[in-house]
């Protein structure tokens, strides 16, 4: 395995050290460092950026060709470290502990070491890994923001008062969709020099905004979170495709959310991530579909294409389709064939 050891802070000697150690060039662009990682070693770059405040940003966007350790063993106090991995994997360890945290995709975990002890970061070869690392110097931050800190709860507030690093600090869990929709933006956004700057500046104290947020839903305890984590959107999917599959036979909301191991309120907001609008609308929508395709390609009754759907009341039936179309199904199915009929008409002639 490959070892190197680099500077936590600035961002600017990270860079410096990494393109020394792997010898190969990096550009600046705007107080933007990038490094290019030379074809023997693998694919992809890794760039870093400090704003005013303590504040920066390192991405790891990376294929290794053997196992790779980043220390930063720098004698000084080390950034808090916020570790965000969008693909594939990545090994944490304190500098003083020989014990491992695996942080795999969709994962977040919040670092920081204890007096001048660094970090060990561990890439496995030809895993292709993208991570976000926010890092923060706690002094300069708290100097900057000047702001009491104590609606952030007792754990973060003594977090980021620890200027000293007297205690080390691990937490990790899954990352939200809100974080997720970040980064994304982060990652398509084409502007370069000042604009990407002050832009990347801003989605910074954004991610920090969303993090606490999402530390805090953590502390509730599992059932009882709130925010959605990216890891749950497949739950989300299959509970869509569940709801289109068995419209004859869906239970409640509540049974629904407990079935798919979510709560109502998890549930909710994913299915206004991904469909933009509520589980009921949802439900609703998919039944006037299937009303639609049972009434143009089959010729069961309206009582019987009721049962298929779930919907007790024929006459409720009939208001849903008085509402969208101004016709009753019956109406709705003639016009429809009628229309078909004139088409084929037209092809002949």
């Amino acid at each position: 395995m490959k070892s190197i050891s680099v500077q936590s802070l600035p961002l600017k000697q990270v860079i410096q050290n990494l393109s020394k150690q792997l010898g190969t060039p990096y550009i600046e662009r705007c107080e933007e460092y990038i490094l290019k990682l030379p074809q023997e070693f693998g694919k992809g770059e890794i760039r870093g950026i400090n704003f005013n405040g303590g504040l920066g940003i390192l991405l790891y966007d990376c294929l290794f060709y053997e196992d790779l350790e980043v220390k930063f063993v720098v004698n000084e106090i080390h950034p808090l470290k916020f570790l965000y991995c969008l693909e594939g994997k990545l090994f944490h360890r304190f500098e003083n502990e020989n014990t491992q945290h695996e942080i795999e995709q969709y994962q977040e975990a919040i670092v920081a070491s204890e007096r001048n002890n660094g970090h060990v970061l561990r890439f496995k070869k030809n895993i292709k890994t993208k991570i976000y690392s926010l890092e923060i110097a706690r002094q300069s931050f708290l100097r900057k923001i000047d702001c009491d800190l104590k609606n952030m709860g007792s754990n973060l507030n003594n977090l980021f008062n620890d200027v000293k690093a007297i205690n080390a600090f691990y937490h990790d869990g899954f990352y939200s969709l809100q974080l997720a929709s970040i980064f994304n933006e982060m990652e398509n956004f084409k502007e370069e020099n000042f604009i990407r700057k002050l832009f990347l500046e801003g989605k910074a104290y954004e991610v920090l905004t969303k993090q606490i947020q999402l530390y805090l839903d953590d502390q509730k305890g599992k059932t009882n979170t709130i925010l959605l984590r990216r890891s749950e959107v497949k739950q989300i999917e299959m509970t869509a495709k569940h709801i289109e599959q068995n419209l004859s036979n869906l239970r409640s909301i509540q049974e629904i959310a407990t079935e798919v191991g979510l709560n109502v309120n998890k549930l909710q907001e994913g299915f206004r991530y991904l469909f933009g609008t509520t589980v009921k609308e949802f439900i609703k929508e998919k039944r006037y579909s299937k009303i639609q395709e049972l009434l143009v390609n089959t010729d069961l009754q309206i009582s019987e294409i009721s049962d298929l759907v779930g919907i007790s009341s024929k006459s409720y039936i009939s208001k849903i389709f008085k509402e969208r179309t101004g016709m009753t199904p019956q109406e709705f199915r003639a016009d429809y064939r009628d229309s078909i009929s004139r088409k084929l008409k037209t092809i002949r002639n």
